[in-house]
């Protein structure tokens, strides 16, 4: 292939894939090569401390070599081709970002004709929906490894009715609980809901701060498993496998939880998702085109 989709891959886990979903789509109808920028998105990561992990799973694309990263002085370059590309066109850009938070259907019909820069979330799965094998095929998990996790994913497939339940909470500055969390409210809700459309439910809790999560769910007196020992940002994709193997969803305002719905393959799957619309900063959500139709969206 004598043309490349350049993808920069950058954020969290749920990003990552993000970024790679609709970069593979767009080099799949192109008839070109996707190559995976996995350095620059991270190299300034001082806040999160984020790692490309899409290692962990079966992708087929090879990654950059310091020229498709624009290296040296990639940070100026690029900020320089953001600049003069935002000028032209968006056919006829070799640097694409983003343009808002919403579902921007102009990619779908994009032809690559030289190499493309590719930068942004692109959290939808319109962006990929007509790939979706291949991108289900590319996101089997490699490297599982733990006796806990081959435990609990013991423990799921021995459920009637698995559910996965995310509980994702930021930190404001000063430490305290973000008012963007989900509250206790919302995962009442969500629990409602799922015993209104599924009998013989077990839940599986997962979070970044457990304690949190224990703490509201143990309230409903439902049957559930808190799992807490992946703890570490690389491990977080066992998480995520173990998310995937449920049967039932109740997700955050997070894309990690996101993927662990869509990943999995169980036929008559119900996800029940937050429906507030925030379009920027911490805590994005509910944007055109990021909760499939068929999910159910409550407050």
């Amino acid at each position: 292939m004598s043309k490349k989709v350049i993808v920069r891959v950058f954020g969290g886990l749920g990003n990552q894939l993000f970024c790679y979903a609709a970069a593979r789509r767009l080099a799949i109808v192109n008839d070109a090569e996707l190559v995976i920028d996995h350095v620059s998105g991270f190299k300034y990561d001082y806040t999160y401390k984020r790692t490309y992990q899409l290692d962990k799973f079966n992708i087929p694309c090879r990654l950059a070599i310091p020229a498709e990263r624009l290296e040296p002085f990639s940070r100026i370059r690029r900020a320089f081709l953001k600049r003069l590309e935002k000028k032209r066109p968006l056919k006829k850009r070799r640097y694409i970002v983003q343009d808002g938070m919403d579902f921007d259907r102009r990619i779908l019909d994009l032809r690559v004709k030289k190499n493309v820069y590719l930068e942004g979330y692109w959290q939808s799965e319109k962006y990929f929906k007509d790939i979706e094998e291949t991108i289900r095929e590319d996101f089997k998990f490699n490297h599982i490894q733990g006796d806990k996790n081959f435990k609990v994913s013991g423990l799921i497939k021995n459920s009637i009715n698995p559910v996965a339940v995310h509980f994702r909470l930021f930190d404001d500055k000063e430490g305290r609980f973000s008012p963007v969390d989900m509250q206790a409210s919302y995962y009442q809700n969500a629990v409602k809901t799922i015993s209104e459309k599924v009998t013989d439910t077990h839940y599986f809790l997962f979070s970044n701060k457990p304690d949190k999560a224990w703490e509201i769910f143990s309230t409903f007196n439902r049957p559930f498993t808190l799992v807490n020992h992946n703890k570490s940002e690389n491990s977080a994709y066992l998480d995520l496998w173990l998310m995937s193997q449920c049967n039932h969803f109740i997700i955050a305002n997070s894309t990690f939880s996101w993927w662990g719905a869509w990943l999995s393959d169980h036929r008559d799957k119900v996800v029940v998702s937050p429906g507030f619309e925030k379009k920027s900063g911490t805590g994005a959500w509910g944007f055109d085109g990021l909760l499939p139709d068929d999910w159910i969206k409550i407050d």
